[in-house]
């Protein structure tokens, strides 16, 4: 399962509500005025999610979104974007702008199956770590309100990426269990780059308000 673990944590390094959807176009732009409290500082210092996942002795398989067990995941193709087949982004269901030569902006969802026992609860409190620990990142909004029913972390912001370029991004984190138990984590990711974060929140709200997670009951 060692292999799964690894999975895992390439996945969430990739990336990284309430009943309301939120609203995506408010948050591209260079207003500080849609920026969320910070909380209190903690002596805790963040790890790696897939860390803390495995010192509680979780592994994880990743699974094609179409051969989960009992779990359907919706997400939508906006008007001239397609799905992309990435050899280097395996199961992973990538979406961008149809023919675009550029990674950004683009639209990422990873699954996993979970295998361990563990609070899913505390857990998801820890799935925004990876965000925060992105080079000079910036808060723009967090919850950890359940998503569909099922525990989820969800943040968003901006950060430096490798050559860097400022990205920002919203990412979302769904553990949903089934009737028989078996847990997954499905990780929703959205980004863009910082100078055409307005330009391209249409298509990108589009499929952060279409996203879903359901299980068959």
């Amino acid at each position: 399962m060692k292999a799964g673990v690894a999975a895992l944590a390439t996945a969430l390094l990739v990336s990284a509500c309430g009943a309301e959807t939120p609203d995506y176009q408010s948050i591209w732009t260079d207003s500080p005025s849609v920026a969320t409290p910070a909380p209190e500082p903690s002596a805790e210092q963040p790890v790696p999610f897939y860390e803390y996942l495995e010192t509680l002795g979780v592994t994880g398989e990743p699974r094609p979104l179409d051969a989960l067990d009992d779990v359907t995941v919706t997400l939508p193709v906006p008007a001239g974007w397609a799905v992309v087949d990435d050899p280097e982004l395996r199961d992973v269901r990538l979406i961008r702008p149809a023919g675009a030569a550029d990674h950004y902006p683009n639209v990422m969802v990873m699954a996993f199956k979970l295998w361990g026992n563990f609070d899913v609860g505390e857990a998801i409190t820890r799935a925004n770590a990876d965000a925060t620990m992105s080079k000079n990142f910036t808060k723009l909004g967090e919850s950890f309100d359940d998503f569909d029913g099922f525990p989820s972390a969800m943040i968003e912001g901006s950060y430096d990426a490798p050559d860097g370029t400022r990205v920002h991004t919203y990412n979302r984190v769904v553990i949903p269990v089934t009737a028989g138990f078996d847990r997954y984590l499905i990780q929703f990711t959205a980004s863009t780059l910082a100078n055409q974060a307005v330009a391209q929140s249409d298509p990108i709200e589009e499929t952060i308000k279409g996203f879903g997670v359901t299980v068959a009951r």
